[in-house]
């Protein structure tokens, strides 16, 4: 378990509200959200990047993608969503205990995260 504000809430020092749980992760809202839908899915082990994870992580990564398209669907908002992961203090990332946000609710812009 890590020492961040993350680890804290999934250890249950830190009282939250949990969206989804299951053996490997939990997801809750977002506090500062960027759309009307921003949920944080937030694997259970600590790891504090994404470049940080190892082989024997490669389960747990692909478990947090499924929870994430089922915390979609459970949301209403499978048909359309981003799932972003931000990997180090110059993408983005304040907490280091690594996360994937949900995001929908809103009309994506064009640019260059289309594809």
């Amino acid at each position: 378990m890590s020492d961040t504000i993350f680890g804290k809430i999934v250890s249950g020092e830190i009282p939250s509200e949990f969206l989804y749980e299951d053996e490997h992760c939990v997801a809750i809202n977002d506090i500062s959200p960027q759309a009307p839908v921003h949920v944080l899915v937030i694997p259970k082990k600590g790891i504090p990047r994404l470049v940080d994870a190892q082989i024997e992580d490669q389960d747990l990564l692909g478990h947090l993608l499924l929870a994430a398209g089922n915390i979609a669907e459970q949301l209403g908002v499978a048909e359309a969503f981003r799932l972003i992961i931000n990997n180090g203090s110059g993408a983005g990332q304040t907490v280091f205990h690594l996360h994937l946000h949900i995001i929908a609710g809103r009309e994506f812009a064009e640019g260059h995260m289309a594809g």
